[in-house]
């Protein structure tokens, strides 16, 4: 049994490469042609060349492979199969003594590799890449914004709370375009502040660089009035750290899994809305665990007989039903936010799906055949 264990695990793992590197070689092509029109533009800088574009490009690669393995997992594991089906071979394993139950497990071995290869990339590689291509651009375009309006934070403190609103983020990790909303206890506005930088001096404030204050007070009901004053050096407490704003700017799927809770537990403690980020936590934790339904999925063509048929339309159906997964995938994030879903349920329902799916086959096509 070893050795029919060392046979499958070989054929699976190099299939599932050799897949995955002809769809990142695909997109790694589609997002080189997209930069094509960025080098040397103006806008951007005499330094963004061929070089740094190329490493922009290269910085994209753990993201997309982080996408795609459920997917090339799937359209893998069946060409074995399938493979192994047409020419015999699976047949002589089975007389050797491979039976549903054994095949079953042999496969869900190769699966967890790829459970914990898919954690890994998502949860350390992917992020730091992403987040550092986003900086590497950011250093010829300028700033890495978001939007026309930004990000936004909140925080409450003992004497009030603040609402924070910034631009961008330099490549040196310094803050742009900062605007402070300070509010008391009862939700009054008390004062306003804008600075066009800011950097982390500690772990518990910014550094201001000439903050610009508009504080609003009031000496008695009859007497509003406000001041305003130009501060060239401003330190302001908070408990908003670099590790939040980031979070703030960057998209939630490019996030780990840490950085999301923490970030989650920064919204819960401040009143804020939490779902679109709680969703791609538990999307996260779920992802990976599709690699081993994919596997499931990819068994029954093993039992199917087509000797004198060609396998290309079996592989197109695990191309089609490996799209059709990342479809799902995206489109129940979506919908789940907009219905305001349990976040845990919204990203386990695709994987419940192919999982019913799976078992369901297995069951048709294997044991009862």
């Amino acid at each position: 049994m070893k050795t029919i264990r060392r046979l499958i695990h070989a054929e699976v793992f190099s299939a599932v490469a050799f897949v995955t590197l002809g769809f990142l070689a695909l997109f790694t092509f589609f997002d080189f042609v997209d930069q094509l029109p960025a080098i040397g533009r103006p806008g951007i800088g005499a330094g963004y060349q061929l070089p740094q574009a190329a490493l922009y490009v290269a910085l994209l690669v753990p993201n997309h492979l982080y996408e795609l393995l459920p997917i090339t997992v799937l359209i893998g594991t069946i060409f074995v199969m399938a493979r192994l089906a047409q020419s015999s071979e699976f047949t002589i394993l089975r007389t050797s003594g491979l039976g549903p139950w054994r095949a079953l497990r042999t496969l869900l071995a190769s699966g967890l590799t790829f459970v914990v290869m898919t954690f890994l990339i998502g949860d350390y590689l992917a992020p730091w890449a992403d987040r550092t291509a986003q900086l590497l651009k950011a250093r010829y375009e300028g700033n890495l914004t978001v939007g026309q309006t930004g990000a936004w934070l909140r925080e409450k403190q003992p004497y009030g709370q603040f609402a924070v609103n910034v631009n961008g983020v330099a490549p040196d990790g310094s803050l742009r375009g900062i605007r402070i909303f300070e509010f008391d206890n009862q939700g009054l506005l008390v004062s306003i502040t804008n600075a066009a930088t800011a950097q982390f001096s500690n772990a518990d404030a910014w550094q201001l660089e000439q903050a610009q204050r508009t504080e609003f007070t009031s000496e008695g009901a009859s007497m509003p009035h406000v001041e305003r004053s130009v501060v060239p050096l401003l330190r302001w407490p908070t408990e908003i750290t670099a590790e939040m704003v980031s979070s703030a700017v960057l998209r939630p799927d490019r996030m780990s899994t840490v950085d999301l809770f923490q970030y989650i537990s920064h919204l819960n403690s401040n009143n804020q809305f939490a779902e679109r980020y709680e969703i791609e936590f538990w999307k996260k934790v779920f992802y990976p665990l599709s690699c081993l339904v994919m596997v499931v999925l990819a068994l029954p063509f093993a039992y199917l007989h087509f000797r004198n048929e060609g396998i290309s339309v079996y592989v197109f159906g695990g191309v089609m039903a490996g799209i059709s997964f990342f479809f799902l995938n995206n489109v129940f994030g979506y919908v789940g936010e907009l219905q305001h879903w349990q976040p845990w349920l919204t990203a386990a329902l695709p994987g419940m799906i192919y999982s019913l799916i799976s078992l369901t086959a297995f069951g048709w096509l294997v044991l009862r055949r």
